[in-house]
């Protein structure tokens, strides 16, 4: 057993282990945390300093510079004459649909009752708004590219909230609909309006409308919990072959969500498909933080996290080389902890995968909106207040980034159209969220979001400075198309990090989540392969789009592949359920308690 494994309390506030020094008892700072964190209540949790001044610094650049505000005069005039010569022909009576350059936005009002007058000149009104505030958001000449950004992101949710689409009266499809069915379905939106207020004032006072419980229909995949301590339970799944491959699997979830991500549905299963190939998989399952934990710091997660989970799997399987595989921010700690641990000769990790996880974080995608002094300082408020960050607070910032699809039209076909989602495994999942502690989310907010000390050489963990390019093991590192949350091209950038002669970079389609959960086979998606050598020279993300053909189908068989490539030919017998003589007893069947917390 190492130091790790008889770590069992989290790292004192008092003494900070990563870094990050935790706020002090000046009372006019307290007092500001406090004013922060009330605003935070009424805001929700986003703060308006950033926006507002984002604002004032396009209207003093704009102010600025005459010629622009012609510019923009000039094109505000062109598109009202544009629109009313198209009101003009569209008062014929006949057909006239939206008119627009934008592919994206020509499908909004694709359907032909947008061509019926007044809707037509309703929907091209709107499309021109939308060109001109684009148009608009890029006109201030000299304003810093993070304040363009937060403009233009506010002025899309502003023009998202204002779409024609979300009304009833304005929406000719939703018109059409009502009277077909003689008004059924607002009664039915209403019936849904009251069902989800009732939810939200009393979550137990409506039944769950999800179909998919933990334990019953998701998180099946036959198992024992192996271990567990104060922050994980470990599981180590059933083999479901007579032998297996030698060297075992351990993943590394997110906490940030449940660990069942990988194991939904049968069919959405990568742990069940993995156990069927022969191999044997252990996963941690995190505990979800209370108040109780806000002292939890990153520390705790690398070491009562990975490194117990590391000792536990070595005990089952001794002497045998373990593939580690880190998902999201589990794939961010797993190499922390893989280069901490190769930086002391400790050589139990046989391979690293790393499933849309960063590790440079200059450039995080949209999620850079949220991602500032005065944003982290509001959260850090709202944090210290409670002890934790609901996952609320997270789930509603990811939301927004997408408030088209996930905002606006859920409301639309709820409460207009009286039609509820069909709830799918997916959707059960990231129903279900988790909290993060106070000390831990400070640290990775501020040290790897906001600093980038991890790309940076400045990061520590238990007091030494990390350096990723103590990793020298095959790696295997998966980024997704469209993914808000980890942008590809920043998890690309691992490869200039560390020391990997053997590595493999796949990009697949689809996002954050449903990329990942690809399923054995995938009719609808594709992705491309690049296995570097350790001579070749560095290649950009956008040669890598350039010289690397797509592939038709799901990327598992693919990883899969690689596995075996990377483990021993011969085959053995599957290992025991834990590590008795070690004294790692099975402690209950999976899914285990941890998952069930709420």
């Amino acid at each position: 057993m190492t130091e790790s494994n008889r770590s069992t309390q989290p790292a004192s506030e008092a003494l900070p282990a990563s870094g990050h020094a935790m706020p002090g008892p000046d009372p006019t700072a307290e007092w500001t945390r406090q004013y922060l964190a009330a605003l935070a209540q009424v805001t929700g949790g986003l703060s308006p300093l950033p926006f507002g001044g984002a604002w004032m610094n396009w209207w003093s650049r704009l102010a600025q510079s005459p010629s622009k505000q012609t510019e923009l005069a000039q094109s505000a005039m062109e598109k009202t004459m544009e629109l009313w010569g198209f009101a003009a022909q569209a008062a014929d009576g006949n057909p006239h649909a939206p008119v627009t350059d934008n592919p994206a936005e020509a499908q909004r009002f694709k359907a032909g009752a947008w061509g019926r007058w007044p809707y037509n000149v309703l929907a091209q009104s709107y499309l021109h708004t939308q060109a001109w505030w684009d148009q608009a958001a890029d006109a201030a000449p000299g304003m810093d590219k993070d304040k363009s950004d937060l403009a233009r992101f506010s002025i899309k949710q502003a023009l998202e909230a204002v779409s024609p689409q979300n009304f009833l009266l304005t929406n000719p499809e939703l018109l059409d609909q009502t009277a077909e069915e003689n008004g059924r379905n607002l009664q039915r939106g209403f019936e849904n309006w009251l069902e989800d207020l009732k939810r939200t004032i009393d979550p137990g006072s409506v039944g769950d409308s999800g179909t998919f419980k933990v334990g019953e229909q998701v998180a099946i995949s036959p198992g024992k919990v192996v271990f567990r301590n104060n922050l994980i339970e470990l599981i180590q799944y059933s083999p479901a072959t007579p032998d297996v491959y030698a060297e075992p699997i351990l993943i590394v979830p997110a906490w940030i969500m449940k660990y069942y991500i990988l194991d939904l549905s049968p069919a959405n299963s990568l742990v069940r498909y993995l156990v069927e190939q022969g191999h044997t998989v252990f996963m941690i399952s995190w505990k979800n933080p209370a108040a109780t934990d806000r002292a939890l710091a990153m520390d705790d997660y690398v070491s009562l996290g990975v490194g117990d989970a590391l000792d536990v799997v070595a005990a089952v399987c001794p002497r045998k080389k373990v593939h580690a595989v880190g998902y999201c921010i589990g794939g961010t700690l797993l190499s922390i902890a893989a280069a901490r641990l190769a930086n002391a000769g400790d050589k139990r990790i046989g391979s690293v995968t790393l499933l849309a996880a960063q590790t440079d974080f200059s450039e995080p995608g949209e999620l850079s909106l949220f991602i500032n002094p005065d944003q982290l300082a509001m959260l850090e408020a709202k944090m210290s207040q409670s002890g934790v960050l609901e996952a609320k607070n997270m789930s509603g910032a990811f939301a927004l980034l997408r408030s088209r699809d996930l905002i606006w039209n859920p409301m639309v076909s709820t409460y207009l159209q009286g039609q509820r989602a069909k709830t799918n495994d997916l959707m059960s999942w990231n129903a279900d969220g988790t909290r993060m502690a106070h000390r831990m989310h400070t640290d990775y907010l501020f040290q790897l979001y906001l600093n980038n000390d991890l790309a940076g050489g400045r990061y520590c963990s238990h007091g030494e400075l990390v350096d990723l390019k103590a990793i020298a093991v095959p790696m295997f590192v998966v980024g997704t198309e469209t993914d808000h949350v980890a942008p590809w091209k920043s998890v690309y950038k691992v490869r200039d990090l560390t020391r990997s002669r053997d590595y493999s970079f796949l990009l697949t389609s689809g996002g954050h989540n449903a990329g990942i959960i690809s399923g054995r086979v995938h009719p609808r998606r594709h992705y491309r392969l690049h296995r570097f050598t350790s001579e070749e020279a560095q290649l950009g993300a956008d040669g890598f789009v350039a010289s690397t053909e797509k592939q038709p189908g799901s990327w598992w068989p693919v990883w899969q592949q690689w596995l075996v490539d990377h483990s021993n030919a011969k085959r053995v017998a599957p290992p025991a359920m834990g590590a008795p003589e070690e004294g790692f007893f099975p402690v209950t069947d999976a899914p285990g308690s941890y998952v069930l917390q709420r």
